[in-house]
């Protein structure tokens, strides 16, 4: 298996990563029964992939927030919320549910915030096979109240490409960012996706090890991209695809990319394709 696929993890920080800054917890909540983190010298954004939960924050700051969820991550949009670092989060819910929690190193403490589904910016970006939904609600412009973390979420239909053309934001761009893909996807346990990671000529001249990984990638899983062109993530007939991107770096925040040159003709052929009409797929108020 690759080094850079993890097989449904509950726990991946920058030091199992072998990077410095991004990280992701995942947290299953059973009912009424609460679950105590310490931020440390991480800040956070707590994500709800499915069920409901209050949000009690300690610590540097104190704050109690409600953060309505959704059946699933392929089937609304939902509340989010952001907590900063020196802070102790206590999240119980009322049913059974899943939360993400992606973390960054930082280096001072910020203030806590709620985020709500309804103030997230849902953009349908590319087009034809090519056409996917990205929701963001923690990267700059939508929120400006973190140091280094960035979220967003993106949601694929079945047989479509996403993160596509292949990008990068590494050393040999002008934007810095370790990225997590965190994916779910729905059909059942037969369910897949492939995502795709991989070097060009500038990475060796950097002197960054050679990376060429196509991998399999099934509900749960996670992808590490420490540096490198990646995508396609690419969503297999039948079976829709979500994933959960976290994205940190040393800053400034910043989503900057640089396409892979033998590839960033297809993003300029946008303009003469209409987009595919099943994106977008979720909404607040649930599947479009």
């Amino acid at each position: 298996m690759s080094r850079l696929l993890l097989r449904v993890p509950d726990v991946v920080t920058p030091e199992s990563a072998g990077w410095s800054y991004a990280g992701l917890r995942i947290v299953r909540l059973v009912p009424g029964v609460p679950v105590t983190l310490e931020t440390g010298e991480d800040e956070v954004f707590v994500v709800p992939m499915s069920g409901s939960l209050r949000l009690t924050v300690g610590g540097a700051f104190a704050a109690t927030f409600a953060l309505t969820g959704r059946p699933s991550a392929l089937s609304h949009l939902t509340d989010t919320a952001y907590v900063g670092r020196d802070c102790i989060i206590t999240l119980v819910s009322d049913t059974e549910g899943e939360v993400a929690v992606a973390t960054a190193r930082a280096t001072t403490a910020l203030a806590p915030a709620h985020l709500a589904a309804s103030d997230a910016v849902v953009e349908v970006r590319g087009a034809g096979p090519a056409t996917r939904q990205v929701t963001s609600f923690g990267v700059p412009g939508a929120f400006d109240g973190a140091e280094r973390l960035m979220v967003c979420e993106l949601v694929t239909p079945p047989g479509n490409w996403s993160s596509y053309p292949p990008h990068k934001h590494d050393v040999t761009s002008d934007c810095v960012n370790e990225e997590i893909y965190y994916y779910r996807i729905g059909g059942g346990p037969e369910a897949f996706g492939v995502h795709r990671t991989y070097t060009g000529d500038e990475h060796a001249e950097a002197g960054l090890g050679e990376l060429d990984e196509t991998m399999v990638v099934r509900d749960g899983d996670v992808v590490l991209v420490p540096y490198g062109y990646h995508g396609p993530c690419i969503a297999a007939p039948g079976y829709p695809m979500y994933y959960l991107n976290v994205l940190a770096g040393p800053g400034p925040r910043s989503m900057g990319f640089c396409d892979d040159p033998a590839h960033a003709w297809v993003r300029r052929s946008w303009t003469e394709q209409p987009p595919d009409p099943r994106v977008p797929v979720t909404t607040v108020a649930g599947p479009r």
